[in-house]
């Protein structure tokens, strides 16, 4: 089992034991902002097991029917991850309005601090170690896990405030009001994450601090005229970079084909899962004066990097 899908393993473990107990001691103490929490740790277990099935097979290399690999399987978790998200906060609000209109007590308040506290603790922990495998990995959908956690951290939280407000007040609407509270936050996290996902599925192209890292690597080649045609896009953790490099039209196949080489070399050093496909032109008149085209300026001592023309 690789890193990835021992971390999305570590998830759901968690997540089953935490929907458990939650669930009784929602339904032991008629506490809607536990139950609220139960329904949101259930989310966040099918999520986990969604992470872990797209983890698996984003890993698999491509093959006939994916030329281009499995790494979008991850987006389209992420995607899913945050629809359930804005269901569960959905239901949260609906059960804390129906609580407002139709209160009643919330018997032993102290289990449900206690599962609470556990919560907090374990979530902390497991969405840390999640972020962490993620940024290691570049794993859209175990980042879209800890989010789930992470979120749950702080909702667990507010309902753990709540009941203890409400032990010492004995106020019984704070417990629908927190539980309120806690969907609005579920919401805000939901569209972040369905953005996030949504725009690899939809090819956008790499952040501008990663395209600006790209150019420079291509012009760093001294024998390079210049590039066009730049196209990118990210696939899960895997980055697509494909563009036309300008060379000197008197320069041998070979030489083109070793000075593409080390920019490919150059950039897969830099970031380990990206597929750079090069294509090789000549330096000519009409190549440069194509919009989109960054060259060298010319000058009498020799050539600068130059800017792109639009």
């Amino acid at each position: 089992m690789d890193k990835r899908s021992f971390a999305a393993a570590i998830s759901v473990v968690s997540n089953s034991v935490l929907v458990a107990a939650k669930l009784v001691v929602g339904l032991l103490t008629g506490s809607v902002s536990v139950i609220s929490e139960a329904a949101h740790s259930a989310l966040d277990l099918f999520a986990a097991v969604i992470a872990l099935f797209s983890v698996r097979i984003c890993s698999k290399p491509a093959d006939h029917e994916h030329p281009f690999g499995h790494g979008k399987f991850e987006n389209l978790s992420g995607a899913i991850e945050a629809f359930l998200i804005l269901l569960a906060a959905i239901f949260i609000i609906h059960e804390s309005l129906d609580k407002l209109r139709n209160p009643h007590a919330v018997e032993t308040p102290e289990w449900g601090l206690i599962v609470m506290g556990v919560s907090v603790v374990v979530n902390t922990f497991v969405s840390r170690y999640l972020f962490k495998v993620a940024k290691q990995t570049d794993s859209v959908a175990l980042e879209a896990d800890a989010h789930h956690l992470s979120t749950d951290v702080w909702t667990s939280i507010g309902v753990f405030v709540g009941l203890g407000i409400l032990k010492m007040t004995n106020w019984h609407a704070v417990d629908p009001i927190i539980a309120i509270a806690v969907a609005l936050m579920i919401m805000r996290v939901a569209f972040s994450l369905t953005w996030k996902a949504a725009g690899p599925l939809l090819d956008q192209k790499l952040p501008d601090e990663e395209l600006k890292e790209v150019r420079a690597v291509v012009m760093s080649n001294p024998r390079v005229v210049g590039y066009h045609k730049l196209r990118t896009r990210k696939s899960g953790p895997y980055r697509e970079i494909d563009y036309h490099l300008i060379v000197p039209g008197d320069i041998s196949v070979e030489e083109a084909h070793s000075i593409a080489e080390h920019i490919e070399d150059e950039i897969r050093r830099r970031y380990p899962e990206a597929h750079v496909v090069t294509h090789i032109e000549p330096d000519n008149a009409e190549t440069i004066d194509e919009p989109g085209t960054h060259i060298r300026k010319k000058t009498p001592k020799g050539t600068i990097d130059g800017g792109q023309l639009d």
